[in-house]
């Protein structure tokens, strides 16, 4: 049994562009417009099976590819960042220079009293068991950690690996497989 899962990741919004900790803020105009014009031009995958993150950005960019009806995957949230949520890096580099350090440096270390990175890539990776009991397709609306955490999973990577992995707005990482064996197509863009 064959399973593909078509990772996109949402399109740009405030908080993205700002280089915020996701605070909930929707898509910017741009972003917006930029995920109905791949609707449009037929570049998203299809898929028999929608799944997208619970997070305004998501929600909003799927609905604009034309993805309405989505299942929401709580196990697809992004990172959480406890009491960074709504800073920018910037802002919480300056307030908390050791904790930011600790935190980009050790994948276990939590100093936001939120989720650490190797907790996190854990939490999504269970994401694959759950794809891999499905032959087909299933496309996934998600944010940019999202993907990080899965591509470090699949290629058996250190968690370390997660921060030197960037995910554009509007790509498709694609995976095929089956659990314990997926192969990684990474970056298409949409548009």
């Amino acid at each position: 049994m064959t399973t593909r899962v078509f990772l996109v990741s949402a399109a740009i919004g405030e908080a993205l562009r700002e280089a915020r900790f996701d605070d909930g803020s929707p898509l910017d105009a741009s972003g917006l417009r930029a995920a109905r014009t791949a609707a449009d031009a037929g570049a998203v995958p299809a898929g028999g099976r929608v799944s997208v993150s619970p997070t305004v950005r998501c929600r909003q960019t799927a609905v604009a590819l034309g993805l309405e009806g989505g299942s929401e995957a709580t196990e697809l949230a992004p990172l959480d960042v406890g009491r960074w949520r709504g800073a920018t890096l910037a802002e919480v580099s300056a307030q908390e220079p050791e904790a930011v350090a600790r935190w980009l440096g050790d994948p276990t270390s939590a100093p936001h009293d939120g989720e650490s990175v190797r907790a996190f890539c854990d939490r999504v990776g269970g994401y694959l068991d759950l794809a891999a009991e499905h032959d087909g397709r299933t496309v996934a609306v998600v944010e940019p950690e999202v993907v990080r955490a899965l591509v470090v999973r699949v290629l058996g990577a250190p968690e370390s690996a997660f921060w030197r992995v960037d995910v554009p707005p509007l790509t498709v990482t694609e995976l095929s497989g089956r659990a314990g064996r997926w192969n990684l197509r990474t970056g298409r863009p949409l548009a």
